[in-house]
């Protein structure tokens, strides 16, 4: 994550919550798995909670880290969850929750971190679990709480959002930008008849932080950044 500790001048800040949007096909898994394992090799006990897709099935896909040890995975410093078993094993089977059940999932997730002494945590995708909560209302609600909650843990939290590509907007209800620390929004971006994946910081408290878009490329040896110079090329 060397790339992103320098736009962001030391890397983000401890306890904040991030907002990591972007349309399909992005890299935001790729970018948020790297910032969990890095995490976890440093010794930090990190979680990534799958909101839509299978986590095995989610490992198998996932680009081949040089620096990813399975160990990591079974001394329990890298722990997956999918949220659909935690939603069974709290009854939450209906299409929307309510009010009361947001509160259930906050304590859920909240004393899950604690009990695993969780530094760094990832949900995937936060826009999944907002179509669950349905209102402006229940969607702040759940989101201020969890970001309060866990920044009392002292966890690092990055919040994975889904746009589509046209979007202006950083996320698709609203009001997920407005209640996190930071934003870094990631791009899809066609040159020469290329498709290059671009990452840009939008906001981020605590720290100084570069607002140039970057081109990201995805290798084995994690995420590589590039500035993207105003005529479109890199260098």
């Amino acid at each position: 994550m060397e790339g992103l500790d320098t736009i962001l001048y030391g890397g983000i800040p401890r306890s904040n919550t991030i907002l990591l949007t972007g349309s399909c096909g992005t890299g935001k898994t790729s970018l948020a798995l790297e910032f969990l394992i890095h995490g976890a090799v440093k010794g930090e006990n990190s979680l990534f909670i799958s909101v839509t897709e299978n986590s095995e099935k989610l490992l198998s896909n996932i680009i081949p880290y040089k620096f990813f040890d399975k160990s990591l995975i079974k001394s329990g410093r890298l722990v997956f969850v999918d949220l659909p078993i935690m939603y069974e094993r709290l009854g939450m089977t209906k299409a929307e929750l309510s009010m009361e059940e947001v509160d259930l999932l906050v304590a859920a997730i909240t004393s899950l971190a604690e009990e695993l002494g969780t530094k760094r945590i990832v949900i995937d995708s936060i826009t999944s679990v907002c179509y669950k909560l349905k209102t402006s209302e229940k969607i702040r609600d759940f989101i201020l709480k969890l970001g309060k909650s866990l920044s009392d843990l002292n966890c690092t939290s990055i919040l994975v959002g889904e746009v589509p590509a046209e979007s202006t907007s950083y996320s698709s209800f609203g009001v997920e930008e407005a209640i996190a620390d930071g934003i870094i929004l990631m791009a899809n971006m066609e040159r020469r008849g290329d498709l290059l994946r671009t990452l840009q910081v939008i906001k981020m408290r605590g720290t100084m932080h570069s607002r140039a878009k970057y081109v990201l490329d995805l290798t084995p040896m994690g995420v590589l950044l590039v500035p993207l110079l105003k005529g479109g090329s890199t260098g």
